[in-house]
């Protein structure tokens, strides 16, 4: 029987079960999301689970809804055969991204993450830009980050250098380990991160390795996978997020891969993604510098010695904008959603009497 500080269950979470509201008795982790259907997991194994109806009630917004990693108060029934989840605890760190396409709402990537392994594969997914939205998610969410740079085996060892070194010419100084599932290179440096008791979350595009590293690691092909397509790129497998306890005792959520990756509200992961260019900017003679003309800017001054890179610069503003649009567009939209909530209260209301 596996006990819940095997899942992760500590004193931060043990100290929030007073300000849950009443219903469920007992504590689980949320393993898997599959639209409005839950898997859940606890001392008594696995089972099925469902909202109740007074927390699907006063649920405003998809991000109150769990996701994986989630801590839950549930009530087991059916003789433990299933469970009605009864409240969310709060999150100590999380993973979330705009929802794909045109409307403004947060996704919940992944709930409780210690540690965020971006991978990329340094055949056709390595991409700085991308790179740094998963940095930024992984900053605005407080999850660490490392970043694994996958499939080695397809380049040589002066390419893989080269990509070494336009990371760290980025600015980026996460920690890097470059890996290969078919050698077995940087496996060993990993392993050194996966501690009991830790959840990792792994994050990238479709068919960078994901899946397989995770096979990889448990040493077991318990996750499906499919063969490389014919220019060495892996195909997409996985279609759902789920939580992987490993032999070891090592949690691991496995997630689909993103085509968009849009920031909402990520101010504070795009001032941490970007912290030499927030050092600069704070050595500005003046505190109201624009940083687009001024002769006594320090972040101009840096570009123009060779310190900064312009692109890194106008990354850096690019993230930033389209994070305070989203922003302003997302909390206008959630005061018409609460407008219009107070509305339909009131009117169910006004029909009891």
């Amino acid at each position: 029987m596996i006990h819940l500080s095997e899942l992760g269950f500590d004193e931060w979470f043990q100290a929030h079960i007073d300000d849950l509201p009443p219903g469920g008795k007992e504590i689980a982790r949320v393993t898997a999301v599959d639209r409005n259907s839950f898997i859940i997991r606890s001392e008594h194994g696995e089972v099925p689970a469902e909202l109740s109806g007074r927390f699907s009630f006063h649920i405003e917004s998809s991000v109150e809804l769990p996701c994986v990693g989630d801590w839950v108060s549930v009530q087991y029934h059916n003789d433990g055969a299933s469970a009605i989840i009864h409240a969310l605890f709060p999150r100590r760190t999380c993973l979330r991204r705009k929802r794909a396409g045109t409307e403004v709402e947060y996704q919940m990537i992944a709930a409780n993450i210690d540690l965020a392994f971006i991978v990329q594969s340094c055949h056709f997914d390595f991409n700085l830009a991308r790179l740094n939205r998963y940095l930024v998610m992984a900053a605005d969410g407080g999850v660490e980050p490392v970043v694994i740079l996958a499939k080695t085996d397809l380049i040589s060892r002066d390419e893989l250098e080269e990509k070494l070194a336009a990371v760290r010419a980025a600015g980026i100084t996460t920690r890097v380990i470059a890996l290969s599932n078919v050698t077995g290179a940087g496996i060993d440096e990993l392993r050194e991160l996966l501690l009991p008791g830790r959840t990792c979350c792994l994050l990238g595009s479709s068919g960078v390795g994901k899946t397989t590293l995770i096979n990889h690691l448990t040493g077991r092909d318990d996750l499906d996978t499919n063969a490389v397509s014919a220019t060495g790129e892996g195909i997409h497998t996985t279609t759902r997020r789920q939580l992987i306890v490993l032999d070891n005792g090592v949690m691991f959520i496995d997630t689909p891969g993103m085509r968009e990756l849009g920031l909402l509200g990520a101010g504070d992961g795009v001032n941490k993604g970007f912290e030499d260019i927030i050092e600069l900017a704070e050595s500005c003679r003046f505190a109201d510098c624009s940083h687009t003309e001024e002769s006594d800017c320090a972040i101009l001054s840096a570009i123009a010695e060779g310190e900064l890179s312009e692109e890194r610069y106008a990354n850096y503003l690019k993230l930033r904008k389209e994070s305070e649009f989203h922003e302003m567009s997302y909390l206008e939209k959630r005061k018409k959603d609460r407008a219009f909530g107070r509305f339909i209260k009131s009117a169910k209301k006004s029909m009891k009497k």
